[in-house]
């Protein structure tokens, strides 16, 4: 059957349609993809105002008419850290019903981490042991740790590489003392949870999924992404750590020159590496692996394991 997920993220509204039926590995036979940065559009009281709810109608039924082209049968739609931290959450998810029939799906922080913790297994095997899985978000970082299809933790933490580059780095380039009051903020955060997964014991294997971290990997030397889905990619702390200092000293036309590096993610890419650089360190990882799946492939997953129940 042709399934299609919605994801009305921080950053993009995603849509993404997939060949799939139990016990099968989804094949990708269409992305659609708006870059509407919700996160950004919050006001002074965290409300997304009438001309962001008005975007984002326009942008949902655009992916709408994309599903129906595509022929998708059945459409999963969702909506993660812009819009469940909004004020103003209940009147955004009204109105994108009452104006194109869609009922998003707000999906928790700690079902984020899941969801995207059972993509990740499901890439990589019972083989891969133990896992460390972390993924930055426009408006969240996800941790998740676990032996099984369930990790054994799993949290969301405020560190979203968009909210924070509003919120703590207004200039282009980033004042010196900005960056580091941001690299002392996310590494306070992040610690606070360490505890929480060392009593399971080490990760056997360490892996991020999200652009933030495929951009990071990219620029460190990591395999493009024109050569396949299945090229082992690795990001190391030591590489990571030598470009936080070079990204701090770049505008974002600057970063946008980067290889791999979007427009769109350019202006937050620096925040992004102080939330990875910190939860590298903070967790002792010299090196993770980047995985091509993550929380779409998780809600697929997951809803195809229920179809498969029934």
């Amino acid at each position: 059957m042709r399934l299609g997920v919605l994801d009305v993220g921080s950053n993009t509204v995603h849509l993404l349609v997939v060949d799939a039926h139990p016990g099968a590995c989804p094949l990708p036979a269409h992305s659609h993809k708006v870059e509407l940065r919700l996160a950004q559009l919050l006001d002074d009281s965290g409300a997304i105002g009438d001309d962001g709810i008005e975007k984002l109608i326009a942008v949902v039924r655009d992916a709408l008419q994309a599903a129906e082209d595509k022929g998708v049968e059945d459409l999963l739609p969702f909506a993660t850290s812009a819009v469940r931290d909004a004020v103003n959450a209940d009147d955004v998810l009204a109105r994108v019903e009452a104006e194109t029939g869609v009922r998003l799906q707000v999906v928790t922080g700690e079902e984020e981490a899941r969801l995207t913790f059972l993509a990740v297994r499901r890439w990589f095997g019972w083989s891969a042991g133990k896992l460390l899985v972390l993924d930055i978000g426009g408006g969240s970082l996800e941790i998740a740790f676990g032996m099984d299809e369930e990790p054994d933790a799993a949290v969301s933490l405020p560190l979203g590489a968009g909210r924070l580059t509003a919120a703590w780095l207004p200039g282009d380039p980033p004042d010196p003392e900005d960056v580091r009051a941001l690299r002392r903020h996310a590494r306070a955060e992040i610690a606070r949870t360490v505890g929480e997964f060392s009593r399971f014991g080490t990760p056997d294997h360490v892996v991020a999924t999200s652009k933030t971290f495929k951009q990071l990997a990219r620029i460190a030397g990591a395999a493009r992404s024109a050569e396949g889905l299945y090229v082992q990619r690795e990001l190391k702390r030591e590489s990571l750590e030598a470009w936080v200092p070079r990204l701090a000293g770049m505008t974002t036309e600057q970063r946008a020159e980067l290889s791999g590096v979007s427009d769109g993610r350019a202006g937050q890419l620096l925040a992004g590496a102080l939330v990875a650089e910190g939860a590298m360190d903070l967790f002792g990882v010299e090196s993770l692996e980047i995985c091509p799946w993550a929380l779409r492939e998780g809600v697929i997953l997951r809803h195809l394991d229920h179809m498969d129940s029934d």
